[in-house]
């Protein structure tokens, strides 16, 4: 190990800074609705193609 690699510290050491990750605080509705149109519109396109 380098003296550089033993100095460097973790972004998320440092109070209040994000790494971009999902939020807790936005609706869950619509992440589900969001969820279940993805999951249709694959199925949709599965079957169009005759794969199933």
């Amino acid at each position: 190990m380098t003296a550089n690699a033993a100095t460097v510290t973790a972004p998320a050491a440092v109070p209040g800074v994000r790494t971009g990750g999902p939020r807790e605080d936005g609706p869950k509705i619509l992440e589900q609705v969001m969820g279940w149109t993805l999951v249709m519109v694959v199925a949709m396109f599965v079957t169009q193609l005759g794969l199933l």
